[in-house]
């Protein structure tokens, strides 16, 4: 088996990236106000730092994840059905945090999809708080944070990407 690969999002990914938010079962029933109407647009892609995994060997789009930088918050982290359970989240979130030491980012905050949480918590995050419902959303969602580790200064002089 081929490695998974991650990259950058260019823009003419912004329609895979739509389409696997809108295809994710996490987001049926209940959730499904969260991402109603909800599209990743070239704009989104060229503000913030979002990176997709993809199958080497058929080119599938895996997962993606957003990172706004100031202030640090994962703002999309999104995997496809056929695709969870089998490490893309966990290499995603590795991604990210490899990418927020780099820039010198020492907390990454995240707003979880309820059912999500006990994935944060297994690949290190640790629950803050609550943000409450408001508009459309009607529940509660945990509030949780990543605590970037910095391994020194020459880490950071890396290129990012």
């Amino acid at each position: 088996m081929t490695e998974t690969m991650i990259r950058r999002a260019e823009t003419a990914d912004a329609e895979r990236l739509t389409e696997l938010i809108h295809a994710c079962s996490a987001y049926r029933g209940e959730y499904a106000p969260m991402i109603d109407g909800y599209r990743v647009t070239p704009d989104y892609l060229a503000r913030h730092e979002v990176f997709l995994a993809s199958d080497p060997d058929t080119g599938g789009l895996l997962g993606f994840y957003a990172l706004i930088r100031e202030p640090a918050e994962l703002d999309l982290m999104f995997v496809a059905d056929e695709a969870q359970g089998r490490g893309t989240g966990r290499l995603l979130i590795g991604h990210l945090l490899e990418l927020a030491r780099r820039i010198g980012i020492t907390t990454v905050k995240v707003v979880s999809n309820p059912p999500a949480e006990r994935f944060y918590l297994r690949v290190g995050a640790e629950r803050v708080g609550v943000f409450p419902a408001a508009g459309r959303i009607t529940w509660d969602r945990p509030e949780l944070r990543f605590t970037v580790q910095d391994s020194g200064p020459a880490d950071r002089a890396r290129p990012t990407g």
